[in-house]
């Protein structure tokens, strides 16, 4: 299996949560293959600065190359999944990127033209805590799948 974490990030090791996140990766290697992909450049910063639209297309801009195999978005209006469901998720596709944006959001464009939007809740969290719950979310969801005691 091989799934890909697309976040509009910039780039360098977080001391809070870089640990985490090297952590979740490690210990899912068994089950999956693990890729993080931070994206961050001039043309979203600039459109950042200007407004939120300008962001949402950038974001979808600098993603447009990673939306193969199957693609989730994390939106907080979508709906919520239970650890469950979520590992079902993964067991049902062995190719599969994960969307985290960026202070926008999404387009609703790019929302729809993905083939599954979830939501970890309606709280708005930062894109660097949300990639660690995400990971821990696709270890757990990977260890019910293998029928690993991870999860009770």
């Amino acid at each position: 299996m091989r799934i890909k974490i697309c976040s509009i990030d910039k780039k360098g090791k977080n001391k809070l949560y870089e640990p985490l996140i090297e952590h979740y990766t490690k210990i899912a290697k068994p089950f999956a293959k693990i890729e993080l992909i931070d994206i961050f450049n001039n043309q979203i910063s600039k459109a950042q600065d200007s407004s939120a639209k300008l962001a949402q297309a950038e974001y979808s801009k600098a993603f447009y190359d990673y939306k193969n195999g199957y693609s989730v978005v994390l939106d907080p209006s979508a709906k919520e999944v239970d650890s469950f469901e979520f590992a079902k998720i993964l067991e049902k596709n062995a190719n599969i990127t994960f969307f985290i944006g960026g202070a926008y959001g999404f387009e609703s464009n790019f929302i729809k033209c993905a083939n599954l939007s979830v939501s970890f809740g309606k709280i708005t969290l930062s894109h660097k805590l949300i990639k660690v719950l995400l990971l821990e979310q696709i270890y757990r969801g990977l260890t019910i799948n293998n029928n690993h005691p991870y999860h009770k």
